[in-house]
């Protein structure tokens, strides 16, 4: 629940945060829609079009919807890429029940004695396997992918453990 809760209140102050630029935007059309068209046009210079290609561009989609136009091409709001704070929550809330599914069963069925080091070997290597799938859907080298999250999280590890030495934890 609490990395449901955490991943609500972080996407809901972006959420805030877009809506809060989306209306500033709304001011500036409103106020001054020649300007805004400018800077839209010198978008699309800046992207490779010649000037006059940009300010048709400008104004065609402008006429179709000028705030869309901004949001996207201005500000990188557009609806596909838009906060969702419930769908990040249950996003989170069902990821860690599936990430917390191995180390309850590698508990049950590890002997007692092994019990810890068979939860921090299946853990690595189960975020190993992640690292290289999320590198390999995202286009990248799986190998950096599968090292990065494999040291960062046996780093994670041993720091939270000698913490939890220190204070008498086992």
């Amino acid at each position: 629940m609490s990395m449901a809760t955490g991943e609500y209140v972080s996407v809901s102050s972006q959420a805030d945060t877009e809506t809060a630029a989306l209306a500033e935007e709304q001011a500036e059309l409103d106020a001054d829609g020649a300007r805004e068209h400018r800077e839209l046009a010198a978008i699309y210079v800046r992207r490779g079009l010649d000037m006059a290609l940009a300010k048709q561009v400008a104004q065609a989609l402008m006429a179709h919807d000028a705030l869309g136009a901004h949001a996207r091409d201005e500000l990188g709001i557009s609806e596909t890429t838009r906060a969702n704070p419930l769908q990040a929550a249950l996003a989170s809330a069902s990821s860690f029940s599936v990430g917390a599914a191995l180390p309850l069963i590698v508990t049950a069925l590890a002997p007692q004695r092994w019990v810890t080091p068979s939860i921090a070997v299946t853990a690595l290597l189960s975020l190993a396997i992640l690292g290289g799938l999320a590198a390999r859907v995202g286009g990248a080298k799986t190998g950096p992918g599968v090292v990065r999250v494999t040291f960062w999280s046996a780093l994670s590890m041993g720091m939270a453990s000698a913490v939890g030495a220190l204070f008498g934890a086992s």
